[in-house]
């Protein structure tokens, strides 16, 4: 694990953010996984932080090297699951431990949230990730089919 990495929440617990410069930080790096993001990043992440979602970092010098989007979901099959919108590592720092540090803070934050799982998607196209989460102990359970009701929208 890197030396210094640090969790740094931007959300509080209702959703509001409590540390906007972090997620003026974050940008970059989220942008490496979401690039079709619109312009006004602030404005749509207080959107879907407004739906539930909550933002975690991991932070090292002062620099982010990774982000977390994740959000708590209580469903019939599972219980409550801490579920992770997006998980991305800074490219430049890939492969130091950054994602397993964030992936270990989520779980920890979800055992004592009391959640029953801990989950993720992931583009099929993604498989030098798929490898990540099979070595952190992540199964496939069941496929995810998925349905665009917008012209505009696409994986």
């Amino acid at each position: 694990m890197p030396a210094e990495l640090a969790l740094v929440e931007v959300t509080g617990v209702s959703g509001e953010i409590v540390a906007p410069e972090w997620l003026a930080r974050a940008e970059p790096v989220h942008r490496q996984l979401r690039d079709r993001l619109p312009a006004d990043y602030a404005r749509r992440l207080a959107e879907v932080f407004a739906g539930g979602a909550r933002m975690t970092l991991a932070v090292e010098d002062a620099e982010v090297r990774g982000v977390a989007v994740w959000r708590l979901i209580q469903n019939t099959y599972e219980g409550a699951r801490l579920y992770v919108d997006d998980l991305v590592t800074d490219a430049a720092h890939r492969s130091r431990g950054i994602g397993r540090f964030l992936l270990g803070g989520l779980e920890a934050r979800a055992r004592s949230l009391g959640c029953d799982v801990l989950a993720l998607d992931s583009g099929t196209q993604r498989s030098a990730a798929h490898r990540f989460y099979f070595r952190e102990d992540f199964v496939i359970p069941s496929f995810c089919f998925w349905k665009s009701l917008s012209l505009n929208q696409s994986l």
